[in-house]
């Protein structure tokens, strides 16, 4: 995605022939794919190699080659691929129990069938995406056949035959495995979902309904926009096309208020990151994570609320200030309704939503419960002024396939990747390389992944970025959370007998007066992994460990957000700049400071009890790490309800520092949290006063 700019030189505009047939097979494609996730019985690679056929032929069609200025050959080779496509999927459909009958000898068909859908995949990808994601597969395959062979070291890999890899990539787990059936379950029904809410005009009600709830507040422009964006994002799943959706009414609302344009198009950009994060869809890379960690996503998704709240809020924050800064005053529309007024113009645009939950509560698949919410969307807009015509049912049908077309060809590519990762243990290696440099320091390791976040997400998409990150690295940072915890039990004397039998030299050391983390940390080194494993899952219960297991994940789903808002690849921040008419990459910058608690929210995941806790804890962290933010917000603009004289703004600063660096001393946050509501207060009753 991020190089697809620079591909339009390479590609032609489509013809108005193409189009149309586009249009009609995107509406085709969708409605295949209703049937495939409600009524069809299908084996998964099948409906998976159907749904690249698909959309393989979509991107053939609306991102044509152009080979120079003769259009003919482009056209033939452009006919020659559509060809290849055909084939290389119906023969997966029609000859896969052959070769099974043959013990999985290859004949000739094989080679040619299997070599030219991986060849079809890597050119399709690098026309959505550039060449960054083909040129990283074929590396990974490259290691897989000879060149790890030539590499010393923990990275040595023997090889694997040609015959070999091309099987486990076309009639196994990479092309059409796990991560294809993801999208054309999760990902492309909540995308079908969303453009049915948007064609039934809930964006705009959520607009509407924003502006009543927030837009009379100080701030209240650009309160709009988080409000929306979260709201918009939640059913969208797409930080892009949420900035693309929101921000044209958004953004010139914040300028002609008084908001800088940069300040603007960030808090745009932030908050529609946001919308990846907030429930029930938070963009494709949820559902993968349902499939790598097995936690329900309904649990996931109750896990992440919160969370998101609080980023939300920080932006939030952001807002407020600056509008206090610069002395920007509440919008007064007299004809404005209440939010009360929208609410009950507009709640049969929530009735969906509440469906699709409410479904998933009574224990339906996350698939047919959007399904189902998604026809209902037509019924429930019979409630509203305008019903939902036809032509708009085609249009939310075709704008599906369009809006789902590159990522659907990314994860179904991007499958090779991970199974050449899979097959050579490279994942295994990798976590244990990173967990060594780490040594026991869990924020050396959250630091190095975010590193390894940043680098990653230059090249790939946030979904794409999240993939190849949670393979390599999530072990070990599960391992890690999970090993910090049970040296916590150990050293507060409350580990059983178990562990001195697991472990002779723990025993050794309970005798001594003081026994330390790193003490502890050493001799769980020396175990093997079943061992710590065996000792592990006799502490904890397996909702504990669940809850660790999504820890670690959730940390990566968030870092790996930063692509969108980080320069120099930020293509949400960019996508922003463009409404805004601002400088793309001053904009990433302002974006990158305020979309920070992407980064302080992780180093709660990891060290408190933010996901899995009480509802007290977790009220409790949110609490004090949202006044936290304020502190530190205030810091950097020295300015909270009035302007900040140095003195207190450092030590607004060390505050926030206090409140939002996990420490687990409730005494420190409580008397942080006291000392900023102080000050607060006192500039508040000074305005007064004046």
């Amino acid at each position: 995605m991020s190089n697809s700019s620079n591909e339009q030189s390479t590609l032609a505009a489509p013809t108005a022939a193409r189009e149309r047939i586009a249009f009609y097979l995107a509406i085709l494609t969708s409605l295949l794919h209703l049937y495939f996730n409600l009524v069809a019985t299908w084996p998964d690679n099948y409906i998976s190699a159907i749904h690249f056929m698909l959309f393989g032929s979509i991107i053939l069609l609306t991102l044509p080659l152009r080979v120079g200025k003769l259009a003919v050959l482009s056209s033939v080779i452009d006919i020659g691929l559509f060809i290849g496509l055909i084939v290389s999927c119906g023969y997966l459909v029609l000859y896969s129990d052959a070769l099974a009958a043959r013990n999985y000898e290859f004949a000739t068909a094989d080679w040619i069938a299997s070599s030219t859908a991986v060849l079809l995949a890597l050119e399709l990808v690098r026309r959505c995406m550039g060449w960054f994601i083909p040129m990283m597969i074929l590396l990974a395959m490259s290691y897989v056949l000879f060149l790890g062979q030539y590499i010393d070291g923990v990275f040595h890999f023997a090889g694997l035959s040609a015959e070999t890899i091309l099987f486990r990539n076309y009639f196994d787990d990479g092309l059409f495995g796990p991560i294809a059936k993801i999208s054309w379950t999760f990902v492309f029904m909540f995308i079908l979902f969303g453009a049915f809410l948007v064609q039934a005009g809930t964006g705009d009600f959520i607009i509407r309904f924003a502006n009543a709830l927030v837009g009379r507040m100080v701030g209240g422009q650009g309160l709009v926009a988080v409000v929306s964006s979260g709201m918009m994002g939640s059913v969208s799943g797409s930080a892009i096309a949420n900035t693309a959706a929101t921000g044209v009414i958004t953004i010139p609302l914040m300028k002609k208020a008084g908001f800088p344009a940069k300040f603007a198009a960030a808090v745009e950009a932030g908050a529609s990151t946001g919308g990846q994060l907030i429930p029930p869809i938070m963009g494709a890379g949820v559902f993968v994570m349902a499939s790598y960690t097995q936690i329900p996503y309904l649990t996931i998704i109750a896990a992440a609320f919160v969370p998101a709240l609080l980023y939300f809020a920080s932006i939030a924050i952001f807002v407020r200030i600056q509008a206090k800064r610069l002395n920007i005053q509440p919008a007064l529309e007299s004809e404005q309704l209440s939010a009360w007024q929208e609410l009950k113009s507009g709640w049969h645009h929530l009735l969906p939503i509440v469906l699709l939950v409410t479904l998933m509560i009574y224990g339906f698949t996350p698939t047919y419960a959007v399904s189902i919410a998604t026809l209902s969307v037509c019924l429930f807009s019979l409630f509203s002024h305008s019903p939902m015509k036809w032509s708009k049912v085609l249009a939310a049908l075709a704008n599906t396939t369009e809006n789902s077309a590159k990522t659907a060809i990314l994860l179904v590519a991007i499958g090779m990747l991970v199974n050449c990762i899979s097959i050579s243990s490279l994942g295994v290696t990798f976590s244990l390389m990173i967990n060594e440099w780490a040594g026991a320091s869990l924020i050396l390791l959250l630091i190095l992944i975010a590193l390894a976040s940043l680098i990653i997400g230059m090249g790939l998409p946030v979904t794409a970025s999240y993939i190849v990150l949670a393979t390599l690295s999530a072990p070990a940072l599960y391992g890690l959370i999970s090993q910090s915890a049970l040296v916590e039990i150990i050293v507060n004397d409350t580990a059983t007998m178990m562990m001195s039998m697991m472990a002779p030299a723990l025993g050794e050391i309970y005798n001594q007066p003081n026994i330390t983390a790193a003490q502890v940390f050493t001799i769980l080194a020396s175990l093997p992994p079943e061992a710590v494993d065996i000792i592990r899952s006799s502490q904890f219960d397996a909702t504990h460990l669940a809850m660790m297991l999504l820890s670690a994940h959730m940390i990566i789903f968030w870092l790996s957000q930063d692509s969108n808002v980080t320069p120099p690849v930020c293509l949400v921040a960019f996508t922003a700049a463009g409404i805004a008419k601002t400088p793309p990459m001053a904009t990433g910058i302002e974006a990158w400071k305020t979309a920070k608690a992407l980064y302080i929210v992780p180093l709660l995941f990891a060290y408190t009890p933010f996901i899995g806790g009480s509802n007290f804890e977790i009220m409790q962290v949110f609490f004090t790490a949202l006044v936290g933010m304020y502190a530190l917000v205030a810091a950097i603009y020295g300015y909270a309800e009035a302007k900040l004289s140095k003195p207190i703004r450092m030590v607004l600063a060390l505050l926030g520092i206090a409140l939002v660096w996990p420490h687990q001393m409730i005494s420190v946050d409580i008397a942080a949290a006291l000392c900023v509501i102080a000050v607060v207060t006192k500039q508040v009753v000074d305005n007064r006063l004046t």
